[in-house]
């Protein structure tokens, strides 16, 4: 009988693929018996050998790659230099691969990074990823991953965001606190975890606020400019247009100073605009546009820092650790009552 994969050790157990990779590696979260019964079914089943048993790959090619779905958004343009900064130092190589949110193209990078002698993986995941067995495979290949930003809950290592949970709520605060009753959220992909959490945040504020929000009050955007455009121009063409918008990324706020432009509504006097960015141009729009910035550079600095840390001991395996740095609301022309 060949050797069995993770997938098909996991289908066999009857237990998820998370669980059985924890299993593997010893994770805390596992309980002893559910360990005993995955370790003896791996040896029953031929499964190949555990390679964070070792926490060994003794061939570094001093290399790492970096996945992230595109590099024209000026917050990954930042964490990536974040990321060679570091790199740098340790007189690293750093590959950067463009998923152009395309969760095949993604899957594609991964089983490519498999066969190419990497030492480590940054990334950030596309607005389609909602299953994460391609990162269980590069992980029992003994390649550490560390994520950032848009991140996998599923995979057991470390994870660098933000807190976008709260930014949600402190911006839809401002607007409510400059006379918005009305506001429209603009997501980006339901399932990027950055977006949920910037969602709930905002949900969150409105319902404090005794404020209820029609279902069109969400609009789910895509990565179609001329969608997101088209839909944009729909909920700001009629009578009952909002009177304010949270738009979730910075795409979807310079689109929708684009569709104001053309419907002749007047930012911030007709429509307020907030948005999570690190466009260095926003103070220079017109009017100047209020943003949630990240520390995008930093998180791209703390994520390759992690990885570091474990590669310098020649350890693949990392384990679970959430670190959160905070993000600073700019407050500018496009969001304020400048009636006050």
């Amino acid at each position: 009988m060949a050797a069995v994969n993770l997938k098909e050790l996991a289908k066999i157990l009857n237990l998820s693929i998370s669980t059985v990779s924890k299993a593997l590696r010893d994770s805390h979260e596992i309980g002893a018996s559910t360990k005993e019964r995955v370790l003896a079914k791996a040896k029953e089943l031929d499964y190949s050998p555990n390679p964070f048993a070792s926490g060994l790959r003794r061939n570094k090619s001093k290399t790492v790659a970096v996945v992230v779905p595109e590099v024209a958004n000026n917050y990954f343009a930042l964490a990536i230099n974040g990321i060679e900064s570091v790199a740098q130092e340790k007189d690293y190589h750093v590959l950067i691969y463009l998923t152009h949110e395309d969760f095949e193209k993604e899957k594609r990078i991964m089983k490519h990074l498999e066969n190419k002698r990497v030492d480590g993986i940054l990334m950030s995941v596309t607005m389609h990823t909602n299953q994460c067995d391609h990162l269980f495979d590069i992980q029992q290949k003994g390649i550490p991953i560390v994520m950032f930003d848009r991140i996998c809950h599923e995979i057991e290592t470390a994870k660098i965001t933000t807190d976008d949970y709260i930014s949600g709520m402190n911006a839809t605060k401002h607007l409510i606190d400059n006379g918005a009753k009305d506001i429209a959220f603009l997501s980006l992909g339901d399932e990027v975890s950055i977006v949920q959490k910037r969602k709930s945040g905002f949900l969150e504020e409105l319902e404090k606020n005794n404020i209820v929000t029609a279902p069109n009050r969400i609009v789910n955007c895509n990565d179609s400019d001329e969608s997101n455009y088209q839909k944009i121009k729909n909920l700001l063409k009629g009578k009952q247009r909002p009177d304010a918008i949270f738009a979730s990324v910075e795409k979807l706020a310079t689109t929708t100073y684009e569709v104001c432009k053309e419907l002749k509504i007047n930012i911030p006097q007709d429509l307020k605009i907030i948005c999570f960015s690190n466009l260095a141009t926003a103070s220079l729009l017109s009017p100047s546009l209020s943003t949630i910035t990240q520390p995008a550079y930093e998180i791209g600095k703390t994520a390759a820092e992690v990885m570091f840390k474990y590669l310098d001991k020649n350890k693949t395996y990392i384990p679970n650790e959430n670190i959160v740095l905070h993000s600073t609301l700019f407050i500018r022309d496009s969001s304020q009552n400048l009636s006050k």
